[in-house]
Protein backbone atom coordinates (compact mmCIF):
# COMPACT_ATOMS: atom_id res chain seq x y z
CA UNK A 1 0.00 0.00 0.00
CA UNK A 2 1.67 3.32 -0.65
CA UNK A 3 1.31 6.19 1.21
CA UNK A 4 -0.85 8.07 -0.67
CA UNK A 5 -3.40 5.14 -0.82
CA UNK A 6 -3.25 5.48 3.12
CA UNK A 7 -3.28 8.86 3.28
CA UNK A 8 -6.98 8.36 1.29
CA UNK A 9 -8.06 5.68 3.54
CA UNK A 10 -7.39 7.08 7.14
CA UNK A 11 -8.97 10.75 5.74
CA UNK A 12 -12.10 9.07 4.78
CA UNK A 13 -12.33 7.89 8.12
CA UNK A 14 -12.82 11.44 9.69
CA UNK A 15 -15.94 12.55 11.02
CA UNK A 16 -16.04 15.60 8.63
CA UNK A 17 -15.12 13.09 5.57
CA UNK A 18 -17.38 10.51 6.48
CA UNK A 19 -20.70 13.38 6.85
CA UNK A 20 -19.56 15.21 3.56
CA UNK A 21 -19.84 11.57 1.84
CA UNK A 22 -23.11 10.83 3.60
CA UNK A 23 -24.60 13.86 3.04
CA UNK A 24 -26.88 15.11 5.61
CA UNK A 25 -30.91 15.91 3.57
CA UNK A 26 -32.19 15.91 7.52
CA UNK A 27 -29.93 19.01 8.81
CA UNK A 28 -27.90 16.66 10.93
CA UNK A 29 -24.69 15.05 11.64
CA UNK A 30 -23.72 12.48 13.60
CA UNK A 31 -23.32 12.86 17.81
CA UNK A 32 -20.20 14.47 18.51
CA UNK A 33 -19.87 16.14 14.96
CA UNK A 34 -23.27 17.88 15.51
CA UNK A 35 -22.10 18.81 19.18
CA UNK A 36 -19.24 20.69 18.07
CA UNK A 37 -21.06 22.36 15.40
CA UNK A 38 -23.79 24.07 17.24
CA UNK A 39 -20.44 24.90 19.67
CA UNK A 40 -19.07 26.83 16.85
CA UNK A 41 -21.90 28.14 15.58
CA UNK A 42 -23.10 29.50 18.74
CA UNK A 43 -19.46 31.35 19.57
CA UNK A 44 -19.45 32.57 15.99
CA UNK A 45 -22.60 34.15 15.57
CA UNK A 46 -23.25 35.32 18.70
CA UNK A 47 -22.10 39.03 18.24
CA UNK A 48 -24.31 39.11 15.38
CA UNK A 49 -27.17 37.99 16.94
CA UNK A 50 -26.76 40.80 19.87
CA UNK A 51 -26.81 43.53 16.92
CA UNK A 52 -30.16 41.26 15.46
CA UNK A 53 -31.57 41.77 19.18
CA UNK A 54 -31.34 45.21 19.07
CA UNK A 55 -32.76 45.79 15.99
CA UNK A 56 -35.89 43.72 17.42
CA UNK A 57 -35.69 46.09 20.27
CA UNK A 58 -36.23 49.03 17.99
CA UNK A 59 -39.15 47.45 15.78
CA UNK A 60 -40.98 46.21 19.28
CA UNK A 61 -40.88 49.98 20.09
CA UNK A 62 -41.50 51.44 16.96
CA UNK A 63 -44.84 49.12 15.83
CA UNK A 64 -45.88 49.46 19.97
CA UNK A 65 -45.79 52.96 19.00
CA UNK A 66 -47.64 52.51 15.49
CA UNK A 67 -50.38 50.35 17.06
CA UNK A 68 -51.25 52.91 20.15
CA UNK A 69 -51.97 54.97 16.97
CA UNK A 70 -53.85 52.96 15.12
CA UNK A 71 -55.76 52.18 18.14
CA UNK A 72 -56.19 54.87 19.80
CA UNK A 73 -59.44 53.50 22.27
CA UNK A 74 -57.29 50.76 23.40
CA UNK A 75 -54.07 52.24 24.18
CA UNK A 76 -53.35 51.12 27.66
CA UNK A 77 -54.64 46.87 26.58
CA UNK A 78 -52.28 47.39 23.73
CA UNK A 79 -49.43 49.30 25.36
CA UNK A 80 -49.66 46.81 28.23
CA UNK A 81 -49.77 43.59 25.79
CA UNK A 82 -46.75 44.84 23.68
CA UNK A 83 -44.25 46.41 26.26
CA UNK A 84 -45.56 44.59 29.13
CA UNK A 85 -44.81 41.19 27.48
CA UNK A 86 -43.11 41.19 24.01
CA UNK A 87 -40.40 43.74 25.42
CA UNK A 88 -39.41 41.91 28.36
CA UNK A 89 -39.43 38.60 26.40
CA UNK A 90 -36.59 40.46 23.92
CA UNK A 91 -34.69 41.71 26.97
CA UNK A 92 -34.56 38.61 28.39
CA UNK A 93 -32.70 37.40 25.30
CA UNK A 94 -30.32 40.81 24.97
CA UNK A 95 -29.26 39.85 28.33
CA UNK A 96 -28.03 36.57 27.97
CA UNK A 97 -26.50 36.86 24.91
CA UNK A 98 -24.28 39.51 26.69
CA UNK A 99 -23.60 37.03 29.59
CA UNK A 100 -19.99 35.60 29.97
CA UNK A 101 -20.83 31.88 28.76
CA UNK A 102 -24.50 33.44 26.49
CA UNK A 103 -22.52 31.11 23.99
CA UNK A 104 -23.52 28.02 26.00
CA UNK A 105 -27.23 29.28 27.59
CA UNK A 106 -29.15 31.12 24.79
CA UNK A 107 -29.11 27.96 22.00
CA UNK A 108 -31.09 26.52 24.98
CA UNK A 109 -32.84 29.58 25.77
CA UNK A 110 -33.79 31.37 22.57
CA UNK A 111 -35.68 28.27 21.02
CA UNK A 112 -37.93 28.63 24.27
CA UNK A 113 -38.82 32.49 24.39
CA UNK A 114 -39.01 32.30 19.87
CA UNK A 115 -42.30 30.85 20.33
CA UNK A 116 -43.75 32.80 23.18
CA UNK A 117 -42.86 36.27 21.70
CA UNK A 118 -44.38 35.32 18.23
CA UNK A 119 -47.54 34.12 20.57
CA UNK A 120 -47.62 37.66 21.76
CA UNK A 121 -47.67 39.53 18.47
CA UNK A 122 -50.44 37.42 17.20
CA UNK A 123 -52.03 38.22 20.31
CA UNK A 124 -51.54 41.57 19.31
CA UNK A 125 -52.99 40.97 15.70
CA UNK A 126 -56.11 38.81 16.88
CA UNK A 127 -57.12 41.76 19.30
CA UNK A 128 -56.53 44.30 16.64
CA UNK A 129 -58.60 43.02 14.32
CA UNK A 130 -61.90 42.57 16.47
CA UNK A 131 -61.31 46.02 16.62
CA UNK A 132 -61.48 46.20 12.91
CA UNK A 133 -58.15 47.59 12.44
CA UNK A 134 -56.09 45.05 9.88
CA UNK A 135 -52.91 46.29 9.12
CA UNK A 136 -51.03 45.34 12.25
CA UNK A 137 -51.17 41.68 10.13
CA UNK A 138 -48.01 42.40 8.87
CA UNK A 139 -45.98 42.89 11.92
CA UNK A 140 -46.69 38.55 12.40
CA UNK A 141 -44.87 38.37 8.94
CA UNK A 142 -42.10 40.43 10.26
CA UNK A 143 -42.08 38.40 13.35
CA UNK A 144 -41.98 35.31 11.14
CA UNK A 145 -39.09 36.37 9.17
CA UNK A 146 -36.74 37.23 12.02
CA UNK A 147 -37.28 33.87 13.89
CA UNK A 148 -36.10 32.17 11.04
CA UNK A 149 -33.14 34.47 10.19
CA UNK A 150 -32.17 37.06 12.74
CA UNK A 151 -32.70 35.36 16.03
CA UNK A 152 -29.84 32.65 16.20
CA UNK A 153 -31.90 29.49 15.38
CA UNK A 154 -30.94 26.46 13.81
CA UNK A 155 -33.46 25.18 11.02
CA UNK A 156 -35.54 22.83 13.13
CA UNK A 157 -36.33 25.59 15.85
CA UNK A 158 -37.15 28.24 13.79
CA UNK A 159 -39.42 25.91 12.21
CA UNK A 160 -40.76 24.83 15.14
CA UNK A 161 -41.89 28.14 16.22
CA UNK A 162 -43.04 29.61 13.71
CA UNK A 163 -45.60 26.20 13.22
CA UNK A 164 -47.19 26.84 16.52
CA UNK A 165 -47.39 30.33 16.30
CA UNK A 166 -49.15 29.50 13.11
CA UNK A 167 -50.92 27.36 14.12
CA UNK A 168 -52.55 29.54 17.58
CA UNK A 169 -53.42 32.45 15.11
CA UNK A 170 -55.46 29.99 12.88
CA UNK A 171 -57.00 28.03 16.39
CA UNK A 172 -57.88 31.31 18.20
CA UNK A 173 -58.94 33.39 15.65
CA UNK A 174 -61.49 30.61 14.73
CA UNK A 175 -62.32 30.89 18.88
CA UNK A 176 -62.31 34.62 18.32
CA UNK A 177 -65.11 34.94 15.49
CA UNK A 178 -62.85 36.61 13.63
CA UNK A 179 -64.42 36.48 9.42
CA UNK A 180 -64.19 33.43 7.81
CA UNK A 181 -62.79 34.54 4.55
CA UNK A 182 -59.96 36.84 6.97
CA UNK A 183 -59.51 34.36 9.05
CA UNK A 184 -58.24 31.78 6.08
CA UNK A 185 -56.74 34.48 3.59
CA UNK A 186 -54.09 35.64 6.32
CA UNK A 187 -53.42 32.12 7.50
CA UNK A 188 -52.70 31.35 4.16
CA UNK A 189 -50.28 33.68 3.60
CA UNK A 190 -48.69 33.09 6.62
CA UNK A 191 -48.30 29.92 5.70
CA UNK A 192 -47.02 30.92 2.29
CA UNK A 193 -44.47 32.91 4.41
CA UNK A 194 -43.52 30.03 6.59
CA UNK A 195 -43.05 28.41 3.46
CA UNK A 196 -40.72 30.94 1.52
CA UNK A 197 -38.77 31.22 5.14
CA UNK A 198 -38.46 27.74 5.80
CA UNK A 199 -36.89 27.14 2.63
CA UNK A 200 -34.55 29.65 2.24
CA UNK A 201 -33.41 29.14 6.03
CA UNK A 202 -33.21 24.80 5.22
CA UNK A 203 -30.77 26.09 1.84
CA UNK A 204 -28.91 28.34 3.96
CA UNK A 205 -28.15 26.12 6.80
CA UNK A 206 -26.57 23.47 4.59
CA UNK A 207 -24.53 25.84 3.15
CA UNK A 208 -23.22 26.66 6.76
CA UNK A 209 -23.15 23.39 7.47
CA UNK A 210 -21.05 22.29 4.40
CA UNK A 211 -18.79 24.80 5.07
CA UNK A 212 -18.20 23.67 8.47
CA UNK A 213 -17.47 20.43 6.82
CA UNK A 214 -14.90 21.93 4.39
CA UNK A 215 -13.29 24.05 7.12
CA UNK A 216 -12.94 20.92 9.89
CA UNK A 217 -11.84 19.00 6.80
CA UNK A 218 -9.11 21.48 5.57
CA UNK A 219 -7.93 22.04 9.00
CA UNK A 220 -7.59 18.12 10.02
CA UNK A 221 -5.17 17.73 6.62
CA UNK A 222 -3.07 20.55 7.66
CA UNK A 223 -2.83 18.72 11.24
CA UNK A 224 -1.83 15.53 9.10
CA UNK A 225 1.54 13.99 9.18
CA UNK A 226 2.38 14.07 5.31
CA UNK A 227 3.90 10.48 5.47
CA UNK A 228 1.48 8.94 7.17
CA UNK A 229 -1.66 10.59 6.67
CA UNK A 230 -2.47 10.65 10.14
CA UNK A 231 -2.41 13.39 13.04
CA UNK A 232 1.33 14.76 13.54
CA UNK A 233 3.14 15.40 16.85
CA UNK A 234 2.30 18.98 17.01
CA UNK A 235 -1.76 17.96 16.87
CA UNK A 236 -0.98 15.18 19.76
CA UNK A 237 0.12 17.67 21.77
CA UNK A 238 -2.89 19.95 21.13
CA UNK A 239 -5.43 17.34 21.49
CA UNK A 240 -3.58 15.50 24.71
CA UNK A 241 -3.88 18.71 26.88
CA UNK A 242 -7.00 19.26 25.40
CA UNK A 243 -8.76 15.64 26.35
CA UNK A 244 -6.71 16.07 29.72
CA UNK A 245 -8.47 19.17 30.80
CA UNK A 246 -11.61 17.52 29.55
CA UNK A 247 -10.91 14.06 31.57
CA UNK A 248 -10.08 15.90 34.62
CA UNK A 249 -13.72 17.91 34.44
CA UNK A 250 -15.59 14.64 33.68
CA UNK A 251 -14.08 12.70 36.12
CA UNK A 252 -13.16 10.00 33.65
CA UNK A 253 -9.71 8.19 32.77
CA UNK A 254 -7.42 8.84 29.76
CA UNK A 255 -5.06 5.98 28.33
CA UNK A 256 -1.86 6.01 26.08
CA UNK A 257 -0.54 3.62 23.90
CA UNK A 258 3.15 4.43 22.64
CA UNK A 259 3.79 2.09 19.59
CA UNK A 260 7.17 1.19 18.09
CA UNK A 261 8.50 -0.39 14.94
CA UNK A 262 10.58 -3.10 16.82
CA UNK A 263 14.05 -3.15 14.73
CA UNK A 264 13.32 -0.22 12.20
CA UNK A 265 16.58 1.13 11.74
CA UNK A 266 17.73 -2.37 10.57
CA UNK A 267 14.69 -2.53 8.66
CA UNK A 268 15.65 0.56 6.58
CA UNK A 269 18.93 -0.62 6.14
CA UNK A 270 18.15 -4.03 4.57
CA UNK A 271 15.22 -2.63 2.89
CA UNK A 272 15.66 0.57 1.70
CA UNK A 273 14.15 3.78 2.77
CA UNK A 274 11.60 3.79 0.05
CA UNK A 275 10.42 0.50 1.75
CA UNK A 276 10.59 2.30 4.87
CA UNK A 277 8.58 4.75 4.16
CA UNK A 278 5.96 2.65 2.72
CA UNK A 279 6.03 0.71 5.85
CA UNK A 280 5.50 3.54 7.98
CA UNK A 281 2.66 4.18 5.94
CA UNK A 282 1.13 0.68 6.46
CA UNK A 283 1.38 0.71 9.94
CA UNK A 284 -0.13 3.84 10.36
CA UNK A 285 -3.38 2.42 8.27
CA UNK A 286 -2.92 -0.36 10.20
CA UNK A 287 -3.28 1.71 13.96
CA UNK A 288 -6.16 3.93 11.98
CA UNK A 289 -8.11 0.90 11.66
CA UNK A 290 -7.85 -0.51 15.43
CA UNK A 291 -8.79 2.62 17.27
CA UNK A 292 -12.41 3.01 15.49
CA UNK A 293 -14.47 4.67 18.10
CA UNK A 294 -15.28 8.47 17.40
CA UNK A 295 -13.24 9.66 20.28
CA UNK A 296 -10.05 7.77 19.70
CA UNK A 297 -7.01 9.66 18.37
CA UNK A 298 -4.56 7.85 16.26
CA UNK A 299 -0.87 10.16 15.55
CA UNK A 300 2.58 9.86 14.25
CA UNK A 301 4.66 10.63 17.35
CA UNK A 302 8.03 10.49 15.97
CA UNK A 303 10.01 8.67 13.31
CA UNK A 304 8.77 5.47 13.71
CA UNK A 305 7.18 6.03 17.15
CA UNK A 306 3.29 6.25 17.27
CA UNK A 307 0.43 7.28 19.91
CA UNK A 308 -2.74 6.51 20.16
CA UNK A 309 -4.86 8.19 23.02
CA UNK A 310 -8.17 6.47 24.35
CA UNK A 311 -10.65 8.28 26.16
CA UNK A 312 -12.74 6.59 29.04
CA UNK A 313 -11.76 3.26 27.70
CA UNK A 314 -12.71 0.19 29.54
CA UNK A 315 -10.20 -2.20 30.16
CA UNK A 316 -11.58 -4.47 27.68
CA UNK A 317 -11.69 -2.19 25.23
CA UNK A 318 -7.92 -1.50 25.48
CA UNK A 319 -6.74 -5.24 25.33
CA UNK A 320 -8.89 -4.86 22.49
CA UNK A 321 -7.01 -1.91 20.52
CA UNK A 322 -3.69 -3.49 21.66
CA UNK A 323 -4.63 -6.68 20.26
CA UNK A 324 -6.14 -5.92 17.09
CA UNK A 325 -2.72 -3.51 16.37
CA UNK A 326 -0.93 -6.38 16.82
CA UNK A 327 -3.22 -8.79 14.57
CA UNK A 328 -3.36 -6.06 11.58
CA UNK A 329 0.51 -4.98 11.80
CA UNK A 330 1.06 -8.65 10.97
CA UNK A 331 -1.52 -8.79 8.85
CA UNK A 332 0.27 -6.72 6.64
CA UNK A 333 2.76 -9.15 6.09
CA UNK A 334 5.71 -6.45 5.80
CA UNK A 335 8.80 -8.91 5.10
CA UNK A 336 11.13 -7.89 7.96
CA UNK A 337 14.75 -9.59 7.04
CA UNK A 338 16.62 -8.31 9.79
CA UNK A 339 14.50 -8.86 12.96
CA UNK A 340 15.47 -10.66 16.05
CA UNK A 341 11.76 -11.47 16.71
CA UNK A 342 10.53 -13.25 13.32
CA UNK A 343 10.73 -12.85 9.60
CA UNK A 344 7.84 -10.31 9.12
CA UNK A 345 7.38 -6.90 10.78
CA UNK A 346 6.26 -6.23 14.17
CA UNK A 347 5.79 -4.10 16.59
CA UNK A 348 6.04 -2.93 20.39
CA UNK A 349 3.49 -1.15 22.68
CA UNK A 350 3.38 0.68 25.71
CA UNK A 351 0.35 1.31 27.77
CA UNK A 352 -0.42 4.16 30.45
CA UNK A 353 -4.13 4.02 31.71
CA UNK A 354 -4.44 7.43 34.35
CA UNK A 355 -7.28 8.94 35.87
CA UNK A 356 -5.85 13.09 35.15
CA UNK A 357 -5.75 14.97 38.21
CA UNK A 358 -5.13 18.38 39.30
CA UNK A 359 -1.75 17.21 40.99
CA UNK A 360 -0.31 15.73 37.87
CA UNK A 361 0.74 16.43 34.60
CA UNK A 362 0.37 14.67 30.69
CA UNK A 363 3.81 15.38 30.60
CA UNK A 364 3.83 12.29 33.78
CA UNK A 365 1.25 10.63 31.58
CA UNK A 366 3.25 10.16 28.66
CA UNK A 367 6.75 9.54 30.15
CA UNK A 368 4.37 6.71 32.23
CA UNK A 369 3.69 4.98 28.47
CA UNK A 370 7.07 5.60 26.93
CA UNK A 371 8.93 3.84 30.33
CA UNK A 372 5.69 0.51 29.48
CA UNK A 373 7.53 0.91 25.82
CA UNK A 374 10.17 0.54 27.18
CA UNK A 375 9.81 -2.68 29.14
CA UNK A 376 8.12 -4.49 26.36
CA UNK A 377 11.40 -3.70 24.27
CA UNK A 378 13.49 -4.98 26.97
CA UNK A 379 11.32 -8.40 27.67
CA UNK A 380 11.50 -9.45 24.18
CA UNK A 381 9.59 -6.80 21.97
CA UNK A 382 6.33 -7.77 20.13
CA UNK A 383 4.31 -7.18 22.96
CA UNK A 384 2.07 -4.93 24.61
CA UNK A 385 3.58 -3.85 28.44
CA UNK A 386 0.68 -2.09 30.44
CA UNK A 387 1.47 0.47 33.29
CA UNK A 388 -1.05 2.10 36.00
CA UNK A 389 -0.33 2.18 39.38
CA UNK A 390 3.33 3.37 38.94
CA UNK A 391 2.05 6.47 37.83
CA UNK A 392 1.33 7.78 41.41
CA UNK A 393 4.65 7.08 42.30
CA UNK A 394 6.27 8.59 39.07
CA UNK A 395 8.78 11.79 39.41
CA UNK A 396 8.18 13.35 35.89
CA UNK A 397 11.27 14.16 34.35
CA UNK A 398 12.84 11.33 35.84
CA UNK A 399 13.28 8.39 33.30
CA UNK A 400 13.49 5.27 36.20
CA UNK A 401 14.45 3.21 33.55
CA UNK A 402 17.87 2.42 31.42
CA UNK A 403 17.97 4.44 27.82
CA UNK A 404 15.94 2.66 25.37
CA UNK A 405 17.58 -0.21 23.59
CA UNK A 406 18.75 0.39 20.01
CA UNK A 407 16.33 -0.23 16.88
Amino acid sequence: MSPDETQQIITDQTAAARQLRAGFPWLGFEHDLEGEFRREQARTRLPQIRFNLYLVVVMVVVYGGLSTLVLPGHNSAIFAVQFGLLLPIVSVLVWVAHMKNGWRIYPRIAPLLAPLAGLVVAAVELKASQLGVQILFSSLLLASIFTYYLLGLLFYESLRANMIVWGAYLAFGIVAGLPEAYLIYNATVLLIANVVGATVAYGFETLVRTHFLEARLLSETAARDGLTGIYNRRRFNEHLETVWQHAQRDGVTLALLLVDIDFFKRFNDRHGHQAGDECLAGVAAALARAARRPLDFVARYGGEEFAVILYDPSREYLREVANRIHANVAALGIEHGDSDVGNVLTVSIGMALVAPTLERSAAGFVQLADEALYEAKANGRNRTQFSEVEYYELETGSFRAARRLAG
